[in-house]
């Protein structure tokens, strides 16, 4: 396995495992790679200039983050929503990836915005899940501890370990479906890729294989860093009142996820001591969300990465040998 302490450099990519295949982005660029029944990998390449088309915007730090994150999760949707279309309709092994080709520019149209506005629906829903489940719960089930914990500050930082333990079990929990645990494969071969390159290694199945299947920019790793930097946040930012409580907790996510993503861009661009030792928790949190790919997964992400990033230029840029 390959070591997440050596020297490395940072590429930008990033990306998502997607149902039997693997999404990955550069800047603008993304590409979705999927994995057919029949055996093929089906590669979709486009554009997603964010919700925000503005450039400078994503310079700004701490601001960035905001719609950084907003951004993932909305290309994420989309891109799994994608996948899912090929997983349906293969999972007999007898149907074949339909192909939108109709000349009714009216009904098409109005097809992408029928798409839209239910994936707008569904992220919507989802969110209020993730929010009731990871910040109102944890809050309102550390108030059990409140008659034998008087200190805010530790009350606190129970509320946090109980948000930990959620996440934990949550995982382990979906973890025991099959089609999840093959996301989560998915998911390592999406990391190793990216090591792979950033460690200077050439892009094939035999390097990738040798790589780690955990990385510093995570998505895993900042759901950590959000659960670590809401402690802080919710220790120095309090009130009376167990509604407004609430309330703080679900208005201050975004700035929370601000903070937290520039930690995680700095543990993906540095590479002291002090980052190490910050990114350390993450990456062993990562052993809930990632599994071993086989080679056919590998492939796959492999065929991602080269869709929207040419690695033989960064090696040549980066790196004295490309082996």
């Amino acid at each position: 396995m390959e070591n997440n302490s050596c020297a490395r450099k940072y590429s930008g990519i990033g990306g998502q495992a997607v149902m039997e295949g693997v999404m990955m982005r550069n800047k603008e660029k993304y590409a979705v790679a999927v994995r057919k029944s029949d055996g093929e990998i089906e590669v979709m390449q486009d554009v997603y200039k964010g919700i925000i088309p503005v450039e400078g915007i994503y310079k700004i730090p701490f601001l960035r983050g905001v719609f950084s994150f907003v951004d993932s999760l909305v290309l994420g949707l989309k891109t799994l929503n994608y996948s899912a279309d090929f997983y349906t309709e293969d999972e007999d092994g007898a149907k074949q990836k339909a192909k939108e080709n109709k000349d009714d520019k009216a009904e098409k149209k109005g097809k992408g915005a029928g798409e839209t506005a239910l994936m707008t629906v569904v992220m919507i829903v989802s969110m209020l899940i993730a929010i009731s489940l990871f910040m109102v719960l944890p809050y309102y089930a550390s108030l059990l501890f409140g008659k034998y914990i008087k200190n805010i500050h530790l009350l606190t930082l129970v509320e946090g370990i109980i948000r930990l333990a959620v996440f934990v079990i949550y995982v382990k929990v979906i973890s025991g479906m099959e089609d999840i645990r093959r996301v989560f494969m998915y998911h390592g071969a999406e990391h190793k890729c990216i090591n792979c390159i950033e460690s200077g290694k050439e892009l094939n199945v035999e390097n990738v294989k040798a790589a780690s299947k955990e990385h510093r920019r995570c998505g895993t790793s900042f759901l950590l860093y959000v659960m670590v930097v809401s402690i802080i946040f919710f220790s120095l930012i309090s009130t009376p009142s167990r509604v407004l409580r609430v309330v703080l907790r679900i208005v201050l996510i975004p700035v929370i996820a601000s903070v937290a993503y520039e930690l995680i861009r700095l543990a993906g661009k540095s590479d002291n001591a002090i980052v190490r030792a910050l990114s350390a928790p993450g990456l062993l949190m990562q052993r809930l969300t990632t599994r071993e790919p086989d080679e056919k997964m590998i492939e796959v992400g492999i065929k991602s990465v080269e869709a929207v990033f040419d690695w033989r230029a960064y090696l040549k840029e980066n790196f004295s040998t490309g082996e």
